[in-house]
């Protein structure tokens, strides 16, 4: 008689690299599964499912889906998404860091069978290197690939809660990329709050990652989330000549103001970016079809605040979206647009229609991609994390805001748009390539 197991295929792998789980050996009937975190920043984690093992004594996970359990799909990793925090991080400070994650898993039957195994998930893998970057006024950590250079460079940013998305940027550098990840608020050395923010900062980013890194053929993309992609999308119409590709998450159309990340008792219509000195426009500034309702509101039942339905209100002044509206028809390469139907900080589908549409009354000449996630919220994100945490306090502000859709939904986003972002990135540099190449030509 075989002795009942877990097999993870991979075990020990990135985060961002899909496990194969199957439990074998076990006796006919039904099995339950466990799978606990306990997240470095000192967070309990927990999800269970219970599973029904046939003649075979075999339950593949990719196969099979759950009798009953915190998941209803076949899908092995949703052992890991939809693990629910059971506890409060006690170090709040090491939740975005890149500590390698660890997942316990346990099955068990009625008739006293039982297996255990572990599933590694690594942000920094083999090879990778992490230097902090402190240097010319900029703050943020550089990862740099295993392999010799030179490699395409890509600059990673945050949205309104600011710090340093280190996560993000390790995984790119794990795929061949001199990765960034750029503070710009709200990290050691950096302001507290979002408000009255220099572009010419990010112009010093670029101009660094440049001269510094020296990206093969001169290719630099810049990603970023919320009002990162705001921020990217900005930033790759202001200097086209810098950025040669540009991935912006549940972006906005327009600029908007601190809202939520200003100082403390700041109007949410403060200014954000400023060039030269002078402030830009945001779309809520001296709005009169602004609504603040939905973002002001607190539910007696102590639910968590949508505030979704307040971007749509401004949107009516077309004198003020003209004014604050991004002018993506200047960005000179590639854009990918990611966006969840059922966001609830505000409308990034909406949105990133409106930019699409943009780009193709100017006849960009260059491919547009808009990966719109059905079902999906705000957060999206890297693959293979929990995804139950949907409702939680703003980084900033504090305030429990929810960003929409389901655990289920979110991490089919997370995995679908991860890997789109991957091939939208290859082909832009093989683009970027070609078009370097003919013009070396050409000026010969």
């Amino acid at each position: 008689m075989s002795h009942p197991r877990i097999n993870v295929s991979p075990r020990d792998a990135a985060v961002d690299v899909r496990r194969q789980i199957q439990l074998t050996g076990f006796q006919p009937g039904p099995v339950q599964l466990a799978a606990a975190l306990t997240h470095p920043d000192g967070s309990l984690w927990r999800s269970t499912a219970e599973f029904v093992v046939g003649a075979d004594g075999i339950v593949d996970l990719d196969v099979q889906p759950p009798q009953q359990g915190d998941w209803a799909i076949a899908d092995a990793m949703a052992t890991v998404w939809s693990l629910e925090r059971q506890s409060p991080p006690t170090d709040a400070t090491r939740s975005e860091e890149i500590e390698t994650l660890t997942i316990q898993l346990t099955a068990r039957n009625n008739q006293g069978q039982e297996a255990h195994a572990d599933l590694i998930q690594r942000f920094l893998v083999e090879g990778v290197t992490r230097r902090e970057i402190s240097e010319s006024g900029l703050i943020g950590t550089l990862f740099t690939p295993a392999t010799s250079g030179p490699h395409p460079a890509i600059i990673v940013m945050n949205g309104s809660g600011g710090g340093i998305p280190r996560q993000r940027a390790a995984l790119y550098a794990a795929d061949g990329y001199s990765a960034l990840a750029l503070g710009y608020f709200k990290a050691p050395g950096l302001p507290d709050s979002i408000g009255n923010m220099p572009l010419e900062y990010f112009q010093h980013a670029l101009s660094w990652v440049h001269q510094h890194l020296q990206p093969e053929n001169g290719f630099v993309a810049i990603t970023g989330q919320s009002r990162g992609g705001e921020l990217s999308l900005l930033l790759a119409s202001r200097f086209p000549d810098r950025i040669s590709a540009a991935i912006a998450y549940v972006p906005s159309s327009v600029i908007h103001g601190t809202l939520r990340a200003g100082e403390p008792g700041q109007a949410p219509d403060s200014t954000v970016w400023t060039w030269q000195g002078k402030p830009l426009p945001n779309v809520w500034q001296n709005n009169d079809q602004a609504d603040w309702s939905a973002f002001h509101q607190r539910p007696e039942n102590g639910e968590s605040v949508r505030q979704e339905p307040a971007f749509h209100t401004p949107m009516r002044n077309q004198d003020a979206v003209a004014a604050a509206r991004i002018p993506v028809e200047q960005i000179r390469g590639p854009v990918m647009l990611i966006s969840g139907t059922d966001d609830g900080f505000w409308p990034s589908s909406w949105y990133s229609e409106q930019i699409e549409k943009t780009l193709h009354d100017h006849q960009h000449a260059w491919p547009v991609e808009h990966v719109r996630c059905d079902g999906a919220g705000h957060a999206i994100g890297l693959p293979n994390l929990p995804t139950t945490l949907i409702a939680k306090p703003h980084p900033v502000a504090q305030v429990v805001l929810t960003g929409g859709g389901t655990p289920e939904a979110n991490a089919r986003a997370n995995t679908v748009s991860w890997s789109r972002v991957h091939d939208f990135l290859r082909a832009a540099i093989r683009s970027h390539q070609n078009r370097r190449a003919y013009g070396e030509k050409e000026s010969q």
